[in-house]
């Protein structure tokens, strides 16, 4: 899986930009708010649909434009393939693959298999649970469109069912057939996510156990938990159990959608005992696990994106990644950092043909 090139029609800061790249490693460089981080978030929005750091679609139109185009051409499998993602205010948002635009923008997950890591992987441990189920989801429907398809299903039954909640607290009523059909689909919808989610995290945790100690040298020991109100009870029957609580929150408090993960460093809560350097390696170890669960679903080598990576992190613990991307066959990395001269040298080090983008 190799991007050979990309350009930009009105996308953030770049009025129009294209780029031909190495089919190893490339680098942008260049001062803070030069559109170095926008260069990749291009690059995964032609995986994904929708930027990592904004998801607002209009948002990502350059100022004062009514429109933006992505263009991606691609080598997978021998073929080249063209992936556009366009938007344009007023009209919804489109994905073409070879010209053919898709009817549902979650057939095109998991196609460009591709991970980001990225100074805002943090908000992982310091946000809410939300984030971090984002993450999960992420990850599992990459390689598993069925469990994409679950989620998609399972939110939306959830949000009609909050709505049916809200209608009981303003017309004083209550439907209990509306209700349990609501209640059989969440359950249906959910239990079948719950066991994909418990499923993938046997197999992750040992993923991610062995890429922390390569990259802290076994100095600390870490645990990642997936905690879910499912684990000792059925779905339909919590949601029996706690109607009244629903109906005075007019908001479903059971179900996959509180699912967490749980981040600890020596067996405490790492947004509160874990260093700085600590916190960071946690998550670049958590990717390179991402990164090691999606090559093996897919059978293909994911794209690697590296947003400002040397940021925060002690030269030990980057000579250690940079020697985990040389020994290994990581595929195709993007590297964003401010200081060019730094990141040639850390590149000179890998033995493999690289790129220099000075924006």
């Amino acid at each position: 899986m190799v991007l050979q090139s990309l350009s930009l029609l009105n996308y953030k800061n770049f009025d129009s930009r294209t780029f031909d790249f190495d089919p190893r490693i490339n680098c942008f460089v260049g001062n803070n708010g030069v559109g170095k981080t926008n260069v990749l978030d291009a690059i995964y929005h032609l995986s994904f649909g929708k930027s990592y750091f904004n998801p607002i679609t209009t948002q990502n139109i350059r100022h004062g434009e009514e429109f933006f185009v992505i263009e991606g051409v691609y080598s997978k499998d021998g073929k080249a393939e063209k992936i556009v993602v366009s938007a344009k205010r007023g009209h919804k948002k489109m994905i073409k693959r070879n010209d053919k635009p898709y009817e549902r923008f979650s057939d095109h997950i998991g196609f460009i298999p591709l991970v980001i890591i990225s100074p805002a992987d943090r908000d992982l441990i310091i946000e809410g649970s939300d984030t971090r189920r984002k993450f999960l989801d992420g990850v599992i429907s990459q390689g598993n469109p069925t469990y994409l398809r679950d989620l998609i299903s399972y939110n939306k039954v959830l949000s009609q069912r909050n709505s049916l909640l809200k209608y009981f607290a303003a017309n004083r009523t209550h439907d209990q057939d509306t209700l349990d059909i609501y209640n059989e689909q969440l359950h249906g919808y959910g239990s079948k996510i719950y066991e994909e989610r418990r499923k993938f995290i046997e197999e992750f945790i040992p993923i991610f156990s062995r890429r922390y100690e390569s990259i802290s040298s076994g100095k600390e020991v870490v645990s990642l938990t997936y905690r879910s109100q499912l684990e000792d009870s059925d779905l339909l029957e919590l949601l029996r159990k706690n109607i009244n609580k629903d109906k005075i929150t007019q908001y479903t408090n059971y179900g996959v959608h509180k699912d967490d993960l749980l981040f600890e460093i020596d067996s405490h809560p790492i947004k509160k005992f874990g260093s700085q350097g600590q916190q960071k390696s946690y998550l670049i170890a958590l990717k390179l696990a991402q990164f090691d669960f999606i090559k093996k679903q897919s059978k293909q080598q994911p794209i690697l994106l590296l947003d400002d990576i040397f940021d925060k992190l002690d030269e030990e613990r980057v000579a250690l990644l940079i020697r985990l991307v040389d020994e290994e066959n990581f595929g195709q990395l993007f590297i964003s950092d401010t200081h060019a001269e730094r990141t040639e040298a850390v590149v000179r080090t890998v033995h493999q043909s690289y790129k220099m983008f000075e924006l």
